[in-house]
């Protein structure tokens, strides 16, 4: 499996490309800016998009969505109990001093247990919200990975102080849904290094319990 793991736009989003090395077809997932660097990597590897995935309606997550899907033609997963943070793209804007980047309504809604293929490996959406209340992370058991978002980080957690945020519900679907999964779970967060659920569990402050 081809995965490339790299920042995008001024909060260091992290971008996530995965394909599969025999059909070529890829997964892009949050496209949150930077998208000739986004078509550059595409390119390196000769890949075609077949879908566009973000785990939560931030501008540094979903901010070059649109764009990429006007390019590839690829649609755009999205839960849509995010949508009201899509609408008040203007709003995030202002927050970061930037101009609004074009949006576009989600193609599918990326609803809690959404059966996929990524890169050519079953992949399930869990409903993890906390950060928003549509933020996502993506599951592929086979290759035990995790595309956390903004859920959970390394030796962090997401933040709950903006919109949609809520302390109790982030905190339920770490210890509900996250840490259900095994400890050799590899964790590609929104932003930073990518970490284990064994480590997490085992060092991360807002997960130990006393």
């Amino acid at each position: 499996m081809i995965h490339e793991i790299f920042p995008v736009g001024p909060l260091a989003c992290n971008c996530s490309i995965l394909a599969d090395e025999t059909t070529l077809r890829a997964t892009v997932v949050d496209p949150g800016e930077d998208i000739e660097k986004i078509l550059a990597v595409l390119k390196r590897h000769h890949l075609t998009v077949e879908q566009i995935i973000i785990t939560h309606a931030h501008i540094d997550h979903v901010g070059g969505a649109a764009q990429l899907k006007r390019l590839t033609g690829a649609p755009i997963y999205m839960n849509q109990k995010d949508l009201p943070l899509l609408n008040m793209m203007d709003v995030q804007a202002g927050w970061l001093g930037v101009a609004a980047p074009e949006v576009a309504a989600p193609d599918v809604d990326a609803s809690d247990l959404l059966a996929l293929r990524i890169a050519e490996q079953p992949a399930q959406v869990m409903h993890t919200p906390g950060h928003t209340e549509g933020s996502i992370c993506l599951h592929l058991p086979e290759p035990q990975l995790l595309l956390a978002g903004d859920t959970l980080f390394a030796g962090s957690i997401g933040r709950t102080d903006l919109p949609g945020g809520d302390r109790k519900k982030i905190l339920r679907s770490l210890q509900e849904r996250i840490l259900t999964l095994p400890d050799s779970t590899r964790v590609v967060p929104g932003h930073g290094v990518p970490t284990t659920i064994g480590e997490e569990r085992e060092t991360n402050p807002f997960l130990i319990r006393g």
